[in-house]
């Protein structure tokens, strides 16, 4: 229990010395050895616990409950004072309801109410606490050297980088107790600080739209923690329970859980930035891109798709009676449903930061609709995305915010030549974007593996949704490819000027892709099969087979090549005489010789289908269909609630 203790608390302490840290280079410092400690103590906690069986801590305390009513009120009171500041009402009404409900509850009957075991830790929440603690930290540091550009490129915006810094490692410190705790009020309090920290860091640079993408995240996440609240409330005065393992065992056994249940999916699908709610995830764009690989990759969004996991066990087509399961529907069809229509959208884009956010929506509504399906099979692939989708995803951020430094743009158009200008950044570029879709790489085989969960489901309508939705995620991620990859224009040492903190983060992040798809068969068979099995109660799972061990091999084979020809001079051209068309000028310009003897740009342009998958024409139709989804779910689990 120590460890777990150990990477909520230490997160803390580093924050609120980076708020008093004002020089540049105690700062750096700081970051730099509280993210090889943070890293250090997640791998040390996977050595331990990674392949042990799940263990519950008899541990409480009246000060740390305390403590978590004093900062849900906190969180309450900074989020009204913020609204009647900026006049965004919604925002203070639903923070005051929350904290008036949450307060009620805690100083009146959850007082009555005994929790065992507060903390845990599990096969899961280890993988989570990989995730947050390497990756997470690994951003941390990049954004060491980002921010410094940031500030050279945005003189206009004060800077604020001790809060910057401190409210990242405090997302850090909320993430591990979101995945250690059982108490649900500490689970609450640590989901409720995600949610803050996120409405700081978007809104960084207070600029109105800045601003007004905060609020739009608070707003959504807000409805969702007062529908947690609420599951709480009811979990806690009709069950007298208020511990997450007990939760799953009673719905296991029968319990009426339909209402309660939903209700923390709905809150786990907002925050995972599910349709209609993923507005406020592609309005987090305008943040420092820190912030984006942060809130993508590692933290908040991940809150949400490992909350639904966990409840996956009570999830499912029909419940142990074999009646309508209203939860599991619910989920199922807003994750398929969000998967196809953002795949789609994201074809329509040409800012890169926009495309990764589609992608990073659609990826999570694959999770959530695997989660729906509840079944060992369908959890598996939902695991899998996880980790593969973490790794790839904040690959590609970084690249992008550093490309964005160098080119001036993060215009995938404006992307002609990088593979000439900045050679090693398009390499780890192009290795987070295969990551993302092709074989041999982990996405592509989870994604079978989710298709294959949903036809054993007998769920026509979820088979379609990945069908479509896998076709357009193709489209979209070719493109961008095949963009940088051309090689034209000259080396103009563009890439001298990008910081160590980010090449060393980079690099983090494109060993962590490959390694996760060369150890794909370990993993599977060693890690996530065992805890699968113990917690579906099935034996072995048909898809830890030998066809891992090629797709792994396939791997490290391309990420061998990728690594031996990174930092290799592309750029040397042969001098040419004009023989008739399309002969190259001298110096490797992007330009040619024309038939005429004159000299002609050559340009290559992508097609963005922006009249059938463009933003206006499908988001409305999303939102309609989830919204009615989610209504007729809530209905649903009402009725047949009873009987679950």
């Amino acid at each position: 229990m120590g460890t777990q203790q150990f990477l909520i608390l230490f997160p803390l302490v580093v924050a609120a010395l980076l708020l008093v840290a004002r020089s540049d280079k105690l700062r750096g410092a700081v970051v730099w050895v509280s993210g090889v400690v943070i890293a250090i103590g997640s791998i040390a906690l996977a050595v331990q616990r990674l392949t042990a069986p799940a263990e519950f801590f008899a541990f409480e305390s009246e000060l740390v409950n305390y403590a978590a009513l004093g900062i849900d009120v906190v969180l309450g009171v900074f989020i009204f004072v913020m609204g009647v500041k900026y006049k965004k009402w919604l925002a203070s009404g639903l923070a005051l309801v929350q904290t008036a409900l949450v307060v009620w509850f805690e100083t009146g009957p959850a007082h009555s109410i005994a929790v065992e075991s507060g903390l845990y830790v599990d096969t899961l929440s280890v993988i989570m606490a990989l995730i947050i603690g390497v990756i997470g930290s690994g951003i941390c540091v990049y954004a060491v050297g980002y921010m410094r550009d940031f500030a050279h490129h945005h003189p206009e915006v004060p800077d604020r980088a001790p809060v910057f810094f401190a409210v990242m490692f405090a997302f850090l410190s909320a993430m591990f107790g979101v995945v250690f705790s059982n108490n649900l009020n500490w689970l609450f309090c640590a989901w409720e600080v995600t949610t803050v920290c996120s409405f700081i860091l978007i809104g960084y640079t207070k600029t109105e739209e800045a601003t007004n993408n905060a609020f739009l995240q608070i707003v959504m996440n807000l409805l969702g923690g007062l529908a947690f609240a609420i599951a709480i409330v009811i979990v806690g005065t009709q069950f007298g329970t208020l511990e997450l393992d007990e939760l799953v065992s009673l719905g296991l056994g029968g319990a009426a859980l339909g209402v309660p249940v939903l209700l923390i999916a709905f809150a786990a699908m907002t925050k995972a930035a599910q349709m209609p709610f993923h507005s406020w995830l592609l309005g987090a764009m305008v943040a420092p891109t820190p912030t984006s690989a942060l809130l993508h990759s590692s933290t908040m969004v991940k809150a949400g798709v490992f909350l639904l996991i966990k409840l996956a066990p009570l999830l499912g087509v029909t419940t142990a009676a074999g009646t309508i399961n209203a939860p599991g529907w619910t989920v199922m069809l807003v994750g398929g449903l969000t998967f196809m229509i953002c795949s789609m959208m994201a074809i329509s884009q040409s800012n890169a930061k926009r495309v990764l956010a589609y992608s990073t929506i659609a990826n999570l509504g694959l999770i959530t609709a695997c989660a729906g399906i509840g079944t060992a099979e369908a959890i598996w692939a939902a695991i899998f995305l996880i980790i593969f989708h973490a790794a790839s995803k904040s690959l590609l951020f970084l690249c992008v915010g550093t490309a964005e430094h160098n080119i001036g743009s993060r215009d995938i158009e404006d992307m002609d030549g990088l593979f000439v200008s900045m050679p090693r950044l398009a390499r780890f570029m192009a290795l987070g974007i295969c990551g993302m879709f092709i074989a041999p790489f982990g996405m592509l085989i989870s994604k079978g593996a989710a298709l294959g969960a949903f036809v054993d489901s007998g769920n026509v309508a979820l088979v379609f949704m990945l069908m479509f939705g896998s076709a357009a995620t193709f489209f979209f991620w070719a493109k961008w490819l095949g963009k940088i990859t051309a090689v034209a224009g000259t080396a103009d040492g563009k890439e001298s000027g990008v910081h160590t903190e980010e090449w060393a983060s980079i690099r983090l992040m494109a060993i962590l892709t490959g390694a996760a798809a060369v150890l794909f068969p370990l993993i599977s068979s060693a890690v996530v099969a065992p805890y699968l099995g113990a917690s579906f109660d099935v034996d072995t799972l048909a898809i830890t087979g030998s066809d891992l061990l090629i797709m792994a091999g396939m791997t490290a084979l391309i990420v061998i090549v990728l690594a031996l020809t990174t930092g290799h001079d592309r750029t040397a051209h042969r001098d040419l005489p004009v023989y008739m068309a399309g002969v190259g000028t001298v110096g490797g310009t992007a330009e040619f010789n024309n038939s005429l003897g004159g000299v002609t740009s050559a340009a290559q342009r992508n097609w963005y289908l922006t009249p059938l998958f463009g933003e206006a024409k499908l988001d409305g139709i999303g939102t309609f269909i989830s919204v009615a989804v989610l209504i007729c779910g809530l209905a649903a689990a009402l009725i047949f609630g009873s009987v679950m």
